[in-house]
């Protein structure tokens, strides 16, 4: 098998020694993924990125976690098994844990579903590296330089196990900016791909991604259970889908022989893709589109006295650092108040949040503050996180939220 990534990376890494404060053990021995550069009291004097870190415990001098070394990253230290069990970090290691991580995505690939997250970053034991499968292609997405040194071997795994036929690498930002390596975004770097769009199946359902240009690794695989319950809730319904991107939540209604789908997104591009991948289905209903900003296009809308059936509100994340939470929370309550307003009598509104830094608690606190000011009888009918392919192992990960609202007048 042979992967066109030559000269990924001349470096090969060294086994570092490892002192932490005490703050810093105590969240490796509960095992939560990120050492911070502040908790590190003892560390070897030439560090590079990708040398294994073996995390002593202060006093005992027993190992209590092993992780990758980031000299670019404030999380100075990855964490990639916490040490209960003795390991020799090598092929077998990665291709052990990629296993794991498969068997937990099984029962999902017993549906009619050919598209799934195989790696979740820390939550699989892999922080900053993403795999996502689309029918038979493999997109993996690296966020950060500390898998280069292991990259070739991992790839092999993954491909072995997804038994994928193509392997497209995406790259962050910082990592396409890079001179430690010669990998290039949106590169297939195993067997050849045909189009760019790669069409597969969530749930019966049939839909595309970019994946050489599609935001991420091309689609959001987090929320395709609640697009299968929107779709089924929405049969003969008219629906409205603010924030559509490529029309997830509006194919699975259509699919699902809605009476009219409004897809609303500021871009065009993400637009056109909806359109694409409602077509990609057998529907009666009708699919429109709105261009414009979320927040005047719902106001104008409630200004022509529109309502629908079912309202998704899903926006991107509002919050990419703690000084955002505050303005975060206030563009969260105002579409939970614009999405009532658009709501129809006896309707449903579902809510949702990827801002990792608003808590569901909070979220869903928020939500019905908000809808309890309002003069309508309401329930909250189902509170929902990611699918079963985005498995939760510490409490950052968990940044999916999506409440279900059903107005009772």
């Amino acid at each position: 098998m042979s992967f066109s990534i030559q000269n990924k990376t001349n470096y090969t890494p060294k086994r570092l020694a490892i002192k932490l404060n005490a703050k810093g053990e105590q969240f490796v021995v509960k095992g939560h993924p990120w050492v911070f550069s502040n908790s590190i009291v003892k560390i070897n004097d030439d560090a590079k990125t990708g040398d294994l870190a073996i995390i002593f415990s202060k006093n005992k001098n027993k190992v209590v976690g092993l992780g990758l070394y980031d000299a670019n990253s404030p999380i100075r230290i990855k964490i990639i098994h916490n040490a209960e069990t003795k390991v020799e970090v090598n092929a077998d290691f990665f291709h052990h844990k990629i296993e794991l991580a498969f068997k937990k995505r099984v029962e999902l690939l017993q549906t009619n579903t050919n598209s799934y997250r195989l790696l979740f970053g820390e939550n699989d034991g892999f922080p900053g590296l993403i795999a996502d499968v689309y029918n038979k292609v493999l997109v993996v997405k690296l966020y950060s330089e500390i898998w280069l040194p292991y990259l070739e071997s991992i790839l092999e795994s993954l491909q072995q196990i997804s038994k994928a036929e193509t392997i497209v690498m995406r790259l962050s930002r910082s990592l396409q900016n890079s001179k430690n390596h010669s990998l290039k975004d949106g590169q297939v770097i195993y067997g050849t791909l045909n189009n760019e769009v790669v069409e597969f199946v969530e749930h019966d359902v049939n839909f595309s991604a970019n994946v050489i240009k599609g935001h991420k690794t091309g689609y959001f695989l987090d929320h395709r259970d609640n697009r299968r319950r929107v779709g089924e809730m929405s049969k003969g319904k008219t629906v409205l889908d603010v924030f559509s991107y490529a029309g997830g939540f509006s194919v699975h209604a259509l699919a699902n022989q809605a009476k009219e789908v409004t897809s609303l997104d500021i871009s065009k591009q993400a637009l056109d893709m909806a359109r694409a991948n409602g077509k990609l289905n057998n529907y009666s209903g009708q699919h429109k589109t709105i261009s414009g900003d979320a927040f005047a296009e719902m106001k104008a809308l409630i200004e022509k006295g529109k309502t629908y059936d079912v309202v998704v509100i899903d926006p991107p994340s509002f919050a990419k650092q703690q000084s955002e939470i505050d303005l975060a929370k206030k563009k969260y309550a105002q579409l939970a108040e614009l999405g009532a307003q658009l709501t129809s009598k006896k309707g449903l509104l579902v809510l949702a949040s990827c801002s990792s830094r608003v808590l569901a608690q909070s979220f869903f606190d928020l939500n019905e503050r908000v809808l309890n000011s309002q003069s309508r009888l309401f329930e909250t009918e189902l509170k929902t996180k990611h699918d079963s392919d985005h498995p939760i192992g510490f409490a950052e990960g968990a940044y999916l939220k999506c409440g279900y609202y059903r107005f009772l007048e």
